[in-house]
């Protein structure tokens, strides 16, 4: 048991280093392509492709005083996105009904390809 811990702990820290270190990368990447107005980049036999998305983080009080059957609030359960995504594709909810609820947050997503 001793050993696995020792390794678990040391794998860890190597995460750590190297979640650490790609952030570094990531942003220093997304700056590169910010200055020069570029969404994709080729450098070195790579694809460097930022594409930027939409996501909605919703307020849970609002959501719940919007929702018209409280036992809509037990099927999305929380304010989670990915559910109530669901619940407008099937048309449970409409975007009028939850229009207020939530707020509008743009993320860029790098993708880094070997050509």
């Amino acid at each position: 048991m001793e050993k696995m811990a020792e390794r678990y702990f040391e794998l860890k820290a190597r995460r750590e280093a190297i979640e650490r270190e790609m952030a570094a990368l990531r942003s220093g990447m997304l700056a590169w392509c910010g200055e020069r107005k570029q969404t994709e980049a080729e450098a070195g036999g790579y694809k460097v492709k930022i594409v930027t998305q939409t996501r909605r983080e919703y307020d849970d009080d609002k959501l719940l005083a919007a929702l018209p059957d409280p036992a809509l609030w037990r099927l999305a359960a929380s304010a989670d996105a990915a559910k109530i995504a669901g619940l407008l594709r099937l048309k449970v909810l409409t975007e009028e009904m939850i229009r207020g609820t939530y707020a509008e947050k743009r993320v860029q997503l790098l993708h880094v390809e070997k050509l």
